[in-house]
């Protein structure tokens, strides 16, 4: 199959994998899973890359999509969310605090045994910000393919969760009328929609914002929808194509070259993805017990990372997203901020243990 995939032309191998993405979507929204236009192009271009094949989405698409994400978003954001921070912040921070350090423990722990090459776990194991994190980490000395591998597998395994999540637990839930797929085009509100995230995804990567392509169209599109100042349309048909477009581009990133050096440790960087989850989803049992928000929004709010993936997933399982993107929001920004420093002292921190251990040894 490697060889069959790898000798078609480029045509050919994109009709192929649009084919099987349509397939796993249909065969997922029949089954009634959340997310399905997102997690069955992501799985149908996992099975098409390990399976040879070569095309790859052009990185302007992709981050032309996280700004329609970031659109997205900002429909959903409401003053509440700032209300909702202002109201709980003592425990949102804590939540997010208690989020980045299990992280940064279980990176340290795994530079420790030395279940990868030198402070690629640490780097790998930070919970979002994943394409901002893959650049630092190079430029800090880590392996940026296997810091991929670890973060683009946990947002695979954070969105397949959270959408099983959201399967079960909002199947009690009343099921809106579906939009129609096709709706009459408001040309103004859908003209803004696309200049805002055409714009804020330019301008995040023209001033190399981190997470900016969802940030930027998200912050400033929250602003202005939240003071009633533009009205954004997002056809179905168009979200359908940046659903697939973002879980095409995270599938097609699992190359067999990155897998197969990964083999021997993979055991390991899906444990900690596991323990880091089980975490997560225990400390949103807290936030249920102390807040009293429903189950399906405290686990998407604790989810670490794929900030689109929960977007997606929430609006589709109609949880309360003002809360989910307050978290959200604040972690990932905890995240940018804090990640390459906590990094860069865990990493001195395990340096000079080992270098003890050494010494010891001789």
């Amino acid at each position: 199959m490697p060889a069959d995939l790898a000798r078609l032309p480029g045509w050919a191998q994109w009709f192929l994998l649009i084919a099987l993405a349509a397939l796993l979507s249909l065969g997922l929204k029949a089954a009634g899973m959340p997310a399905s236009q997102l997690l069955g192009p992501m799985a149908a271009s996992i099975l098409f890359s390990l399976g040879g094949g070569t095309v790859r989405l052009p990185r302007g698409l992709y981050i032309a999509a996280q700004g329609m994400v970031g659109c997205l978003i900002a429909t959903q954001v409401t003053p509440e969310i700032l209300h909702t921070f202002i109201a709980d912040w003592p425990l949102i921070v804590a939540a997010v605090l208690s989020t980045l350090a299990a992280s940064s423990l279980t990176g340290w722990l795994m530079t420790m045994w030395r279940v990868l090459p030198g402070t690629t776990a640490i780097w790998g194991t930070a919970p979002g910000g994943a394409s901002a994190m893959v650049v630092m980490a190079e430029s800090f000395g880590a392996d940026a393919r296997l810091v991929a591998l670890m973060q683009y597998l946990r947002v695979v395994c954070v969105a397949g969760a959270a959408a099983l999540v959201a399967h079960y637990v909002a199947a009690s839930l009343p099921t809106p009328p579906p939009a129609p797929w096709v709706p009459l085009i408001r040309p103004l509100d859908f003209a803004t929609g696309l200049i805002l995230a055409g714009g804020g995804a330019w301008l995040a990567r023209r001033f190399r914002i981190p997470a900016g392509p969802v940030l930027v169209p998200m912050l400033i599109g929250a602003v202005l929808h939240s003071a009633g100042l533009i009205e954004i349309q997002l056809p179905p048909w168009l979200m359908a194509v940046v659903y697939g477009v973002i879980g095409c581009s995270i599938g097609l990133g699992f190359t067999r070259q990155v897998l197969a050096r990964a083999a021997r440790a993979l055991p390991m960087i899906l444990l900690s993805i596991f323990v880091l989850m089980a975490l997560c989803a225990l400390m949103s049992l807290g936030l249920v017990w102390l807040l009293g928000v429903d189950l399906l929004t405290a686990y998407l709010a604790m989810s670490p990372g794929g900030i689109d993936s929960v977007a997606v997933i929430g609006a589709a399982g109609q949880a309360d997203m003002s809360f989910v993107m307050a978290l959200q929001t604040m972690r990932l920004l905890a995240v940018i901020l804090l990640g390459p420093p906590l990094a860069r002292a865990l990493s001195r921190s395990a340096g000079r243990k080992d270098a003890r251990s050494s010494a010891g040894e001789d």
